[in-house]
């Protein structure tokens, strides 16, 4: 058994600049490991429509990055940057995200999609923190059209999807669960932030042992999915909480990520998980733990 890597070659195209850590090598040095991977399968998705953005962000946003674009880019907010291929990049992800789902719902096995710019930082309106949409509550949404009504969210990037709680955290169809790290950009994420009672964060200082970064996002999870059976997850999987990444201070290894994965799938066994790149900005490194966490998939 093989799990699909969906992806699109315009995420390759999007370029923020010189010296960004957001660059293409991350997903080129990820692609290039994933081929060499008897079980793992790079998938080429078609891209998404404009009306699958407008289900999440508002006709105004989705403009202005058309147009931006097609420009030849510019600076949306701080290091939020986009060239004259962002706009490419962006359906060719979210396409590369909704073929993952797909897949999933189907019943074809879990799946991931290797995609950039990332996306839970983004809000409705605003595209910040790297990220232009949400990629994941888009996928979760059309999870949701396709009949799946409850879907969980764990986002284990290191820093909060504070555009994700915002995008969720008043419908009890759709649960978040966060580890980030605290005090970090964006500065949200605080654990008495409960939407809902759909919000589970678990924010947590830099440098602690691994095993504890590990035991508390899985409390998280439990509770979570305590009498509320999630119909798919959505894992937004970033990995710059691994050791030496150099945006965060966390020490998780690509062990973790497959014992959070093989946990995951040992305790819902009947849900389909669908993973989405997010962060990680030392690019072997990134390549090494998306590889363990989709094994973990097999």
């Amino acid at each position: 058994m093989s799990v699909p890597v969906f992806t699109h070659p315009d995420c390759l195209l999007h370029d923020p600049g010189a010296d960004h850590p957001e660059s293409p090598a991350r997903l080129r040095t990820l692609l290039d490991r994933v081929r060499r991977e008897p079980a793992l399968v790079v998938t080429g998705a078609s891209p998404a429509t404009r009306e699958t953005l407008l289900t999440v962000h508002p006709e105004a946003h989705v403009a202005r990055l058309e147009a931006m674009s097609a420009r030849g880019g510019g600076v949306l907010f701080l290091d939020t940057i986009m060239n004259h291929a962002s706009w490419g990049a962006v359906l060719g992800g979210v396409g590369a995200a909704i073929a993952a789902v797909d897949h999933a719902h189907a019943g074809a096995g879990h799946a991931f999609a290797a995609v950039r710019p990332p996306g839970h930082h983004a809000l409705a309106g605003r595209a910040m923190g790297f990220c232009l949409v949400n990629t994941a509550v888009i996928a979760a949404r059309h999870a949701q059209r396709a009949g799946r009504e409850r879907v969980l969210i764990i986002d284990w990037d290191v820093h909060h999807g504070n555009g994700t709680q915002a995008l969720v955290e008043t419908d009890a169809t759709l649960r978040y669960v966060s580890l980030h790290q605290h005090p970090w950009y964006p500065g949200t994420g605080m654990a008495g932030e409960r939407g809902v009672g759909n919000i589970f964060n678990v924010p947590r200082a830099p440098g602690h042992p691994a095993e504890l970064y590990v035991a508390d996002l899985w409390a998280a999870v439990e509770a979570a999915v305590a009498g509320w059976p999630p119909s798919l997850m959505v894992v937004s999987a970033g990995f710059d909480a691994m050791l030496g990444d150099p945006l965060g201070g966390f020490t998780l290894e690509p062990a973790h990520y497959a014992d959070l994965t093989h946990r995951l799938r040992e305790r819902m066994p009947d849900v389909p998980i669908v993973g989405l790149l997010e962060g990680g900005y030392a690019p072997a490194r990134l390549a090494e733990a998306v590889v363990a966490h989709v094994r973990a998939l097999v």
